[in-house]
């Protein structure tokens, strides 16, 4: 074989093998809109319980004046001296008449310190206005930033008129062992998944969040369970 047939040969696998691995084998999107599926559901499964539990729910004052909600379930907190956060939840953020279908991202993190053990934590975060909205679409977000995160009130009697929380780019809530809490987080960072953001919808967090809404009848059928879930307790 020439040289010259041996590069034209090499060119052509080497794109037949790019091709080969840009296309996703049925198998992978299967798995991807299971685990889109299952983010979706979880997320809606906590945020129920949560708002379910008498005199320790997010005041409604607060749900309706949010203009996105995140919720993270399950991420686990694991510690030996050097401790770290992770898991998976997703965001959606209010549109007429309901919400968006949920994006998914990532919630990552770090400490240093006399700490050992490990446990799961659930997260809210409510997005109370366009600033908050506009740091969560950033690449990487880290908590205790710009937006102002504070930690949000409980209950019945919990004020909704505050300045903190009025001022608040994000309030912020965890849940660990069923209790249920304001938190402040900080060094927390959360960053897009666009890989299942792209599998499910053809396109990003952002350009899904900013771009033409979804109706509940136009997303994916597997992820409507979570807007259709923040619907229930809070809607314009």
């Amino acid at each position: 074989m020439s040289t010259s047939l041996r590069k034209i040969v090499g060119g052509v696998s080497a794109v037949l093998l790019l091709v080969m691995f840009a296309v996703e084998s049925p198998a992978q999107n299967k798995s991807r809109m299971q685990d889109a599926s299952r983010h979706a559901s979880e997320a809606a499964k906590v945020f129920t319980e949560i708002m379910n539990v008498r005199d320790k729910a997010i005041p409604k004052e607060l749900l309706d004046k949010a203009e996105a909600i995140a919720v993270f379930p399950g991420v686990i907190k694991a510690a030996f001296v050097f401790g770290g956060r992770g898991g998976q939840g997703v965001i959606s953020k209010r549109q007429k008449n309901g919400w968006s279908a949920p994006a998914f991202f990532n919630l990552s993190g770090g400490s240093f310190g006399a700490q050992i053990g490990a446990q799961k934590n659930d997260y809210v975060f409510l997005v109370m206005n366009e600033d908050g909205v506009k740091g969560l679409l950033q690449d990487k977000f880290e908590m205790g930033g710009e937006a102002g995160i504070v930690a949000g009130p409980v209950g019945r009697e919990a004020s909704a008129t505050t300045n903190a929380t009025l001022d608040a780019g994000i309030l912020s809530y965890s849940r660990s062992k069923g209790a249920f809490i304001g938190a402040a987080l900080k060094g927390v960072v959360i960053s897009h998944d666009n890989d299942l953001n792209k599998a499910v919808y053809g396109v990003n967090a952002t350009e899904l969040l900013t771009g033409k809404p979804m109706t509940l009848t136009t997303m994916p059928a597997n992820v409507r369970i979570f807007p259709r879930t923040l619907a229930r307790y809070s809607i314009r």
